[in-house]
C-alpha cells in the first residue's frame, strides 16, 4: 500500500505539472493583457509599471519559470484585479464557504441518491421505480443553473420559503446546495439502482434468503454494501462536478466562495487568480481521487490483497 501511494503521489505531481503548464500557456496565448480592458488605467507609464510588477514584460518562458518557483513556496502571487490582495488570501476566505456548500451538496447527493436507487431496485418495474428513474433522467438532463433559477423563482420569490441569495445562516445554503446536488444525485440513483438489481439476483443473496435472514439485513448488510462499490469509484468525478458546478451556482446566489473569484478572474483576465484557483482545485481533486481509491480498498479487502501481491 505504501509503494502504491508513493507511485500515485509521483503520478499526481506529474499530472499537476501538466495542468499548470497547459493552463499557463493557453491563458497567455489569448491576445491582449489584463490592462487592456476598458475602464482600466490607460496611462501608459502606469501600465508599464504594472506590467513590470507582475513580470508580464518578461519573455513567456521566464514568466513560466518564475511562476513555478513561486509555487514551490506555495505563493500564488498577488491578484491583478484586487491589488494588493493575494490569491492565497482569496482562497483562505473563499474556500471554506465553497467547501461547506460542496460538502452539503455531496451529502444530499449521496444519501438521497443511494436511498432513491435502492427503493427503485426493490420495487423494480413498479410505479415508484419508473417515477424515480424519470426524476433521475431529468436531474441529469437539466443543468444546475436552470434548477437554481427555478428554485429562486418559486421557492424564494413566489413562496418566500427561503432567502433568495447571499450567505449567512443554514437557510441561505439550502437552495444552492439543492441546485448543485441534482446532477450527482441522479447519477448515483441510476447507478445504485442498476447495481442493486444485479446484486439482488446473486447466489449469495438467495442463500441469505434461504437462511431466513430479515429482509432489512439482506438489503443493508449484504446487498447494499456491494452495490455501492461502483458508486465509490464515481466520487472523484462527482467531487469535480460539484466543485466546478459551484462556480456558476455561487455566482447566481451571490455566495462569497471560490466561484466568485474564479468567474471575476476570467472576466477581468486576472492571470494570478485564474492560475491560482486552477492549481488549487486541480491539486484538491487529485488528492480526492487518491482518497477515493484508498477508501475503495478499505471497503473491498480484495483490492488491498491485489495491491499487496503487486497486481493492479
Amino acid at each position: 500500500m505504501a509503494s502504491y501511494i508513493l507511485k500515485r503521489f509521483i503520478s499526481m505531481a506529474v499530472t499537476l505539472w501538466l495542468i499548470i503548464t497547459v493552463t499557463f500557456f493557453l491563458m497567455h496565448s489569448v491576445p491582449g493583457s489584463p490592462f487592456d480592458k476598458e475602464g482600466r488605467n490607460t496611462n501608459q507609464t502606469a501600465v508599464d509599471n504594472m506590467m513590470a510588477y507582475y513580470h508580464l514584460d518578461e519573455p513567456l518562458g521566464v514568466q513560466y519559470v518564475l511562476y513555478l518557483k513561486s509555487l514551490l513556496t506555495f505563493d500564488l502571487g498577488p491578484s491583478i484585479g484586487h491589488f494588493p490582495t493575494t490569491v492565497n488570501d482569496m482562497i483562505g476566505r473563499g474556500f471554506p464557504v465553497s467547501f461547506q456548500l460542496g460538502l452539503l451538496a455531496l451529502s444530499i447527493s449521496i444519501v438521497c441518491g443511494i436511498a432513491l436507487g435502492t427503493v427503485a431496485a426493490l420495487r423494480k418495474n413498479r410505479l415508484i421505480d419508473q417515477l424515480a428513474m424519470v426524476l433521475a433522467v431529468i436531474g441529469i438532463a437539466v443543468p444546475n443553473f436552470v434548477v437554481a433559477t427555478l428554485l429562486i423563482k418559486y421557492v424564494a420569490v413566489e413562496w418566500r420559503l427561503l432567502p433568495v441569495a447571499t450567505w449567512g445562516t443554514w437557510r441561505h445554503a439550502v437552495l444552492p446546495a439543492l441546485a448543485l446536488s441534482t446532477g450527482p444525485l441522479a447519477i448515483i440513483a441510476r447507478m445504485t439502482r442498476a447495481n442493486m438489481v444485479e446484486v439482488l439476483t446473486a447466489d449469495y443473496i438467495e442463500t441469505a434468503r434461504a437462511k431466513g435472514l430479515h429482509p432489512a439485513v439482506i438489503v443493508f448488510k449484504h446487498a447494499l454494501r456491494n452495490a455501492v462499490l461502483p458508486v465509490v469509484t464515481l466520487l472523484g468525478a462527482l467531487v469535480a462536478n460539484v466543485l466546478t458546478g459551484s462556480f456558476v451556482i455561487e455566482k447566481i446566489f451571490a455566495i462569497p466562495g471560490m466561484g466568485k473569484y474564479f468567474v471575476d478572474g476570467i472576466n477581468n483576465r486576472d492571470y494570478s487568480v485564474i492560475m491560482g484557483t486552477t492549481v488549487f482545485y486541480s491539486a484538491l481533486l487529485l488528492v480526492m481521487m487518491l482518497l477515493v481509491d484508498i477508501v475503495y480498498g478499505l471497503i473491498d479487502p480484495r483490492i488491498k490483497l491485489h495491491r499487496k501481491e503487486g497486481r493492479p
